[in-house]
């Protein structure tokens, strides 16, 4: 009888607050969503709805020829080719660009914690400035080391600047992440006659899991999304979607297609949408897993 009366306010308190905090959590969700959702439904109305309609009123009917038009025949620019050539060169882009970054950024965390020489924190902090360095800094010198290689205006040049403003990122990833591995490890394989690549492949990798998709995930992101790097180091078919989504935005010819651009928009951002969809848990695991100590 005393415990019922004693749980029986604290149980109902606790639905209460429970209902309370699902409602803020069903009201951010609704906030958030609602610009996807708002493109979406304009991409799927046709011109005549649009201008009769609302922002959010619901299509009369559902048309999906402006997803056609913006994959292979809007015009960006000079061109009416649609977003599809500029979504594969981002992904010409993106798949080295991320690989790269993460492999090296592995390898110099693993020697920054694993294979310290003297200097070591000193370069490590210095390293670190990369993390902080506007990309409007980087623009001018970048722009004259890739004339001296011969990339610029080509989507290795794309991907060597990404891999080098990337690999400062990744580098803080995996250092912070291996001092939490026992260095006790490293010290019996050198006792068995493992050598540095034998360590660095057999035992630091196998368990860089967690680290190794956050680092994924944050440079699939930022190259992606990437548009000022694109803007000035790529031309013609060489340029990422970004860049052709906004040439197609604000393209002065012909009448303005709204549903045509929240299609483009929509496309340009499945990738990340559905990079977050399949990985989102796998970040937050992975940073609270060693990446954010240190």
């Amino acid at each position: 009888m005393h415990d019922s009366t004693v749980l029986g306010p604290q149980t109902s308190s606790a639905k209460l607050g429970r209902v309370f905090i699902y409602a803020i959590l069903a009201f951010l969700v609704l906030f958030y969503l609602m610009p996807l959702v708002v493109m979406f439904l304009t991409s799927v109305k046709s011109m005549a709805d649009i201008r009769t309609g609302t922002l959010i009123s619901w299509p009369k009917e559902f048309v999906f020829d402006a997803w056609g038009k913006a994959w292979s025949s809007a015009c960006t620019g000079v061109a009416c080719e649609g977003v599809s050539g500029y979504f594969f060169n981002s992904l010409k882009i993106v798949l080295p660009a991320v690989l790269i970054s993460t492999f090296l950024g592995a390898l110099n965390g693993y020697v920054l914690t694993k294979w310290k020489f003297k200097g070591s924190d000193l370069f490590f902090g210095l390293l670190l400035f990369g993390c902080f360095i506007p990309f409007q800094v980087v623009l001018l010198p970048m722009a004259q080391t890739l004339g001296w290689l011969g990339l610029a205006n080509t989507t290795a040049g794309l991907v060597f600047v990404h891999v080098v403003y990337g690999m400062a990122f990744t580098t803080l990833f995996f250092r912070n992440f291996y001092v939490s591995v026992p260095s006790e490890l490293v010290s019996a394989a050198k006792i068995d006659g493992a050598g540095f690549f034998t360590i660095f492949w057999r035992i630091l990798l196998p368990v860089s899991t967690p680290i190794i998709v956050v680092c994924v995930i944050w440079q699939f992101t930022q190259i992606w999304n990437d548009f000022l790097f694109g803007v000035v180091y790529a031309a013609g078919d060489t340029q990422p979607i970004t860049v052709a989504l906004n040439n197609l935005v604000n393209t002065s010819t012909g009448v303005k297609e709204y549903n045509v651009e929240m299609a483009a928009a929509i496309i340009a951002a499945l990738p990340t949408l559905l990079v977050y969809v399949l990985a989102g848990k796998y970040f937050v695991r992975g940073l609270t897993a060693g990446s954010v100590k240190g």
